[in-house]
């Protein structure tokens, strides 16, 4: 079959975005027609020169948004972050360069614009690592079994002095963003939510076409009344033959900022009469959820999944933004070969040879001639870059070569964090 040359690639208009929303229900399988208040919802996403469409003729068979955020780096330094999301191509479309053709155009205005980083949710592995994306944190969800946790029945409040007060959504609308601002202040990985989280999350705006059902909302104040703990949550209603309850509470996001927060949070959950199951939705690999039960074992992974995925668009300040636990110097050769014309072969943002000078008071990363320690990618320079994963590791998989024998091991001792970044956020 003969591929059709002329499909235009651009950022669409006011006038394009019905169609460009019925070419991205399309993409991820949701009825194509979008309705129109959804339709008026999703118009808050709408920023000129930040959502392309390719088109063939009229129709648009092709889907790509990105927007300003930020990603806290280890230390809790925010960092400008160019924010993909609604990647879809049209079945009839596929393998025809369409997804290059948006990306290396949106990353190009993104490193002009002095975007530090891109970051992506993937829906598949195997697509994003060819644009110099790599995986920079993990997610994890758990099942409690309630009855096997060994938690006293007779739980009734906190034993900290604090107490727990269900709210309504326009109280979360209030309390919530301060809150999720302390928590990404000192969680590396987190990521900025703007005011239409916090709406469509509250049932306010439709944006997902998702039947909106208000979910339960509980509050956690610690003994002097501050605001210290939020949580979303659903239940199910759902009974064995012997009219026992079997009922799951799933959690919709828990923010904590405090492990007194936490506790007293899942506790509740957990205290709720006839819940016999707690689902924690998307929390991080080292979460304390399962030491905060008697016994752990009643926690069970059910889900376990790589998450944010990062692009470095600029090594320098990168590498700069973040904080680092020991003395040291690794001297780094990236190969990059992504150049964001989107033909390939020529030389990315992150290509380069570059010496790292990091302490716990700070940082300097440059451009050296000297012979490098470890030689990478870009996309294991953004997997190592949050502190989740080890070069060693990398080294021994073949994903980074060291040049330099002990490089690997100094590069963990200087990159990886004593707890694992975290993104709370799907986008």
């Amino acid at each position: 079959m003969t591929r059709r040359t002329d499909i235009d690639v651009r950022p669409i208009t006011e006038a394009e975005f019905p169609e460009w929303n019925r070419a991205l229900n399309t993409g991820f399988l949701r009825p194509p027609a979008v309705p129109a208040d959804q339709l008026e919802a999703r118009r808050h996403q709408f920023v000129p020169g930040r959502l392309f469409g390719a088109f063939d003729g009229d129709r648009c068979v092709a889907t790509y948004r990105s927007f300003d955020q930020e990603v806290t780096a280890v230390g809790g330094a925010p960092v400008r972050a160019d924010a993909v999301s609604n990647v879809t191509v049209t079945p009839t479309h596929r393998r025809r360069g369409l997804l290059t053709r948006m990306m290396a155009r949106d990353l190009a205005e993104a490193r002009e614009r002095g975007d530090v980083v891109a970051t992506l949710i993937a829906a598949e592995y195997r697509i994003y690592g060819r644009y110099g994306f790599g995986p920079a944190t993990t997610m994890t969800e758990w099942t409690v079994d309630v009855p096997r946790a060994g938690l006293d029945p007779r739980w009734a409040a906190p034993e900290d002095g604090g107490r727990i007060d269900l709210v309504d959504g326009e109280e979360v609308r209030k309390l919530g963003p301060e809150l999720h601002e302390r928590l990404r202040r000192t969680q590396p990985g987190a990521v900025s939510r703007a005011e239409l989280w916090w709406l469509s999350r509250t049932g306010v705006l439709d944006v997902n076409g998702t039947p909106w059902t208000e979910p339960f909302y509980a509050v956690y104040r610690s003994a002097d009344g501050e605001v210290e703990g939020i949580v979303s949550y659903r239940a199910d209603d759902r009974w064995g033959d012997a009219k026992q309850p079997l009922n799951t509470a799933t959690v919709d996001w828990l923010i904590g900022v405090t492990p007194a927060a936490e506790r007293a949070l899942w506790r509740y959950l957990c205290s709720i009469d006839w819940i016999t199951a707690v689902k924690s939705g998307w929390r991080s690999p080292d979460d304390l959820l399962p030491h905060f039960l008697p016994d752990p074992r009643a926690a069970r992974i059910t889900t376990q999944a790589d998450w944010l995925w990062v692009r470095i668009l600029d090594v320098v300040k990168a590498l700069e933004a973040r904080t680092y636990g020991a003395e040291g110097t690794l001297v780094l050769e990236v190969a990059d070969g992504w150049d964001l014309t989107g033909t390939g072969g020529g030389k990315g943002p992150a290509a380069g040879r570059w010496r790292l000078e990091a302490s716990p008071s700070g940082a300097s990363c440059t451009p050296t001639t000297e012979s490098p320690g470890l030689v990478l990618d870009a996309a294991g320079l953004a997997r190592l870059w949050l502190g989740d994963e080890s070069a060693e590791r990398l080294t021994a998989l073949g994903q980074v070569r060291e040049e330099r024998a002990g490089a690997a091991r100094s590069a963990d001792a200087l990159l990886r964090t004593s707890r694992r970044p975290w993104c709370p956020d799907m986008f």
